[in-house]
C-alpha cells in the first residue's frame, strides 16, 4: 500500500514531481516551504520543513521537489538529516521513462518523463535523472547528483556523489567524474574529470 506524501519545496522541480504523482494517484497531503506561498496545483501548504516531524514516518514518504542548477549540498543535507529522524523518500518515476529490469535505483531516485536507464546502470540515493537524459549500461552514478535534461552518459562512466551534469552534455565511455563536479551544459567530456572541478567546453576541460 502507498503512503500519503509530502513534497519539500514549491517551485519547478516540485511541480513536475506533483504531476507525475498525480498521475500515478498518489495521495498528497501538501508541500512545505520557508513561508506560505500558492501553489500551482492547488495543493495545501502544511508549513516549512519542522512541520514534518508532526507526521508519523511509518505512515508518510517524504518527496525533495528542490532541483539544482549548479553545485549545492542542500539537497544531500535535507535528505539526510531527515533519514536520520526516521524518515524515507518515495523514488518518483514518470511512466514514460524507460527503465531496465536490471538497473538499481536507490532510495528517493527522481526519473523524469522520456529518461532511459539501460541495464546494470546503477543510480545512488536522492539523484535526479532529468527529463531526456540517456544513461547507457552499466554507468555508476553517486548519491546526490543531478543528471540535467537532454544528458547522455555512454557505457560504463561513474559519477561521483554530489556531482552536477548540465543540460545537454555528453560523456563518452568509461570516463569517471569526481565527486562535488560540475560538468556545464552542453559540454562534451572525453577523458576524467577529478573531484570538486569545474569543466566546460568541447572537448570539456578543467577551469578554476
Amino acid at each position: 500500500m502507498n503512503k500519503s506524501i509530502i513534497i519539500i519545496g514549491n517551485g519547478g522541480h516540485a511541480s513536475v514531481l506533483t504531476e507525475i504523482l498525480l498521475l500515478q494517484q498518489r495521495n498528497i497531503l501538501g508541500f512545505t516551504a520557508p513561508k506560505e506561498e500558492v501553489n500551482s496545483y492547488g495543493l495545501k501548504y502544511l508549513g516549512n520543513d519542522v512541520v514534518i516531524t508532526n507526521y508519523n514516518p511509518e505512515e508518510i514518504e517524504l518527496v525533495l521537489g528542490i532541483g539544482t542548477v549548479r553545485i549545492s549540498n542542500f539537497r544531500e543535507t535535507l535528505f539526510e538529516k531527515m533519514n536520520k529522524i526516521g524518515y524515507t523518500f518515495a523514488t518518483c518515476i514518470h511512466d514514460k521513462a524507460i527503465i531496465s529490469k536490471t538497473a538499481i535505483l536507490a532510495e528517493g531516485t527522481q526519473v523524469m518523463a522520456g529518461a532511459i536507464i539501460q541495464p546494470y546502470a546503477q543510480i545512488g540515493k536522492n539523484t535526479i535523472i532529468n527529463t531526456g537524459a540517456i544513461i547507457e549500461h552499466d554507468c555508476v552514478i553517486g548519491s546526490h547528483v543531478h543528471i540535467a535534461p537532454g544528458t547522455t552518459l555512454s557505457g560504463s562512466v561513474i559519477i561521483g556523489d554530489g556531482s552536477h551534469i548540465g543540460t545537454g552534455s555528453s560523456i563518452i565511455q568509461a570516463v569517471e567524474i569526481g565527486k562535488n563536479t560540475l560538468i556545464g551544459a552542453g559540454a562534451v567530456v572525453i577523458s576524467n574529470i577529478g573531484t570538486n572541478k569545474k569543466a566546460f567546453g568541447v572537448p570539456a576541460k578543467e577551469v578554476e
